[in-house]
């Protein structure tokens, strides 16, 4: 991987790590190690952001994080992620979120939230990896119940990177400023029956009670999501930088996976399941399942 690819990492991580403090770009250079105007110009053509914008976006979406959780008061928002006055936090509040943050501190609705993708892992996915030494994967049988599911349909999109591609990674931070039954947002392979015309397989969403009347984003479809029985496959943690091989090899396990030996046969009549891949908790995937007639 190219050093420039990886100073840009150090960048983010260094941001990420110091998010509380003053960040000047003396540190970034020295985290870089390249000049403050190399490690500018190549900040900037790997992430669409200056320094700075990037910085902002992501105080303002641990900000509204804060708000909605509760417990927060504007002006602690404000004072401990750097920014030097009340009035400046809310008038950069509204201009990215469009509201003001004691509204929204009061009556949370959907936002697009910053998410920092690490620009080494978007060069990492190229790569192709071997199968041979599969790591241990857990299974075990989930229920869900009926509810539904607020969703972002793509074009033609088969999987997250092309899904990206189509409609825009924002996608997720808008979803990860909603509660979901399961506690965050999910991507879905839907079936045939929950597909309209001229729309993708794979979509993004939150699951929702069956009776949910809250808001619903522009351009988002809402989807009844029978009850049934899953399998989810968990595999062993990882680190951040070998999260494609752990996608890979998990669903490589699912592809081989008999449930049979367990009783069920697979339900492709539900959609199937992803949630995000986080290093600390391993990859995990789920598909639908019913008993066989002979199990019970």
């Amino acid at each position: 991987m190219e050093e420039q690819i990886l100073a840009v990492q150090r960048m983010q991580e260094y941001i990420e790590a110091h998010l509380e403090q003053d960040i000047l770009p003396a540190d970034l250079a020295r985290v870089s190690l390249f000049s403050p105007w190399y490690s500018y110009r190549l900040f900037r053509s790997a992430t669409g952001l200056t320094p700075a914008e990037y910085i902002r976006k992501l105080r303002l979406s641990q900000s509204a994080r804060r708000l909605k959780q509760g417990g927060s008061r504007v002006i602690d928002a404000a004072l401990d992620l750097g920014f030097g006055s009340v009035d400046g936090y809310q008038r950069a509040f509204y201009r990215e979120f469009g509201c003001n943050p004691g509204q929204y501190a009061r009556h949370p609705v959907p936002i697009t939230l910053f998410i920092p993708y690490g620009v080494k892992f978007r060069e990492m996915r190229k790569d192709a990896y071997e199968m041979e030494n599969l790591q241990s994967v857990f299974v075990q049988v989930l229920q869900k119940p009926a509810r539904k599911a607020i969703i972002k349909r793509g074009t033609s999109a088969e999987d997250y990177f092309s899904y990206c591609g189509e409609v825009g990674c924002d996608v997720w931070g808008l979803l990860s400023s909603m509660d979901s039954l399961c506690g965050e947002p999910v991507c879905l392979w839907l079936p045939d029956a929950l597909r309209k015309p001229g729309t993708s397989v794979y979509v993004q969403g939150v699951e929702v009670p069956l009776d949910y009347n809250g808001a619903v984003p522009d351009g988002f479809d809402v989807i009844d999501l029978p009850a049934a029985e899953y399998l989810a496959f968990q595999g062993e943690p990882f680190q951040e930088e070998d999260y494609a091989q752990a996608i890979l090899a998990l669903q490589h396990a699912m592809e081989r996976y008999d449930p049979a030996v367990i009783g069920y046969r697979w339900d492709d009549e539900c959609p199937r399941i992803q949630l995000e891949p986080r290093g600390e908790r391993g990859y995990l995937e789920m598909r639908a399942v019913k008993k066989l007639p002979e199990a019970g």
